[in-house]
């Protein structure tokens, strides 16, 4: 069985997509599509940069739904297989949701583009700060985080695969984690470019406005389950389907369950769907008796396609 799964921020670059796009206009289109809910070019941005406003968050988010719905509809185009399940990793959750039916793509190229402006407005200055820890066990990355916080706000936000922790949280107190990560024995640790730090506690304020939004935002029972990463659980409800996005703003990212539960419900292909193959990488070391691919050219389509196809 299929599970196809969605990357977050940071699989962006410039030029992605670009051979996609050349055998598949459908990918230019859906940019195209996305850009008139915008009134802002975004298949330009992605074209010519620049890499700085690219990397703004409230930049990133549409472009990167809208290269994930691409690559979806190229998927379908050329006949690959329906997935029994959905996933996405942090804001890849949107792009799971919109491909799954149960968001217009429209209404979420509005709606992530606001998320990201309220995430940037939560913490402006750059008094935020995210780093990866590699090497440690997620309970001492969790006593790390406890031991650095001095009445300040750090904690393991992203469980993405065994010995790979993200942390998020106020600048001194991720800088102390830091340290204390690498006194514990971590393997490697490094801070990354971003100034939001997600799925932590300091983003509760902009979880309160996206709410509302949310509750503008029509959304339907989705037509393929989509496991989202505060429950790792599949929900029909729309009004639960809002709570787990509001939720998710300031919650771990638990990839690592998401990635084993797929497997106990006997997916045996995860199938990455946009731009690099981070998630590839993390889901096979999660549980190395997954195939795991991604499409993101015309190469890796048919690559997909056709180990696809001979286990049909």
């Amino acid at each position: 069985m299929l599970a196809c799964v969605f990357p977050g921020q940071g699989a962006q670059s410039v030029r992605m997509l670009q051979e996609l796009a050349r055998a598949y206009p459908i990918v230019r289109d859906t940019f195209q599509e996305a850009s008139d809910s915008l009134a802002f070019d975004l298949w330009s941005l992605v074209r010519e940069g620049p890499e700085v406003e690219l990397n703004h968050t409230h930049n990133t988010q549409p472009v990167m739904l809208a290269a994930g719905v691409a690559v979806w509809r190229v998927w379908c185009a050329a006949g690959g297989g329906r997935p029994t399940v959905m996933a996405g990793h942090s804001f890849g959750e949107y792009t799971a949701l919109v491909c799954a039916g149960a968001l217009d793509f429209r209404d979420g190229v509005s709606l992530v583009r606001e998320r990201g402006y309220l995430m940037q407005a939560a913490m402006q200055g750059g008094e935020g700060a995210m780093a990866a820890i590699l090497g440690l066990e997620d309970a001492q990355v969790t006593e790390v985080c406890t031991r650095a916080a001095q009445g300040q706000v750090v904690s393991a936000v992203n469980f993405n695969a065994p010995g790979q922790v993200v942390i998020a949280g106020d600048v001194p107190a991720v800088v102390r984690a830091m340290s204390s990560a690498t006194e514990a024995g971590a393997k490697r640790v490094v801070r990354l470019t971003v100034s939001v730090p997600a799925h932590c506690s300091l983003m509760i304020p902009a979880a309160r406005r996206l709410t509302a939004r949310l509750a503008e935002t029509p959304i339907q029972p989705p037509e393929i389950p989509v496991l989202h990463n505060t429950d790792v659980e599949s929900h029909s409800d729309p009004a639960a389907i809002r709570d787990a996005l509001a939720r998710q703003l300031y919650s771990p990212v638990r990839w690592v369950e998401t990635v084993q539960t797929m497997a106990r419900r006997g997916i045996d292909m995860v199938l990455e769907l946009g731009p690099g193959k981070v998630l590839t990488g993390l889901n096979k070391r999660i549980d190395r008796s997954l195939q795991c691919l991604c499409v993101h050219d015309p190469q890796s389509l048919q690559q997909a396609l056709e180990k696809s196809g001979a286990r049909a």
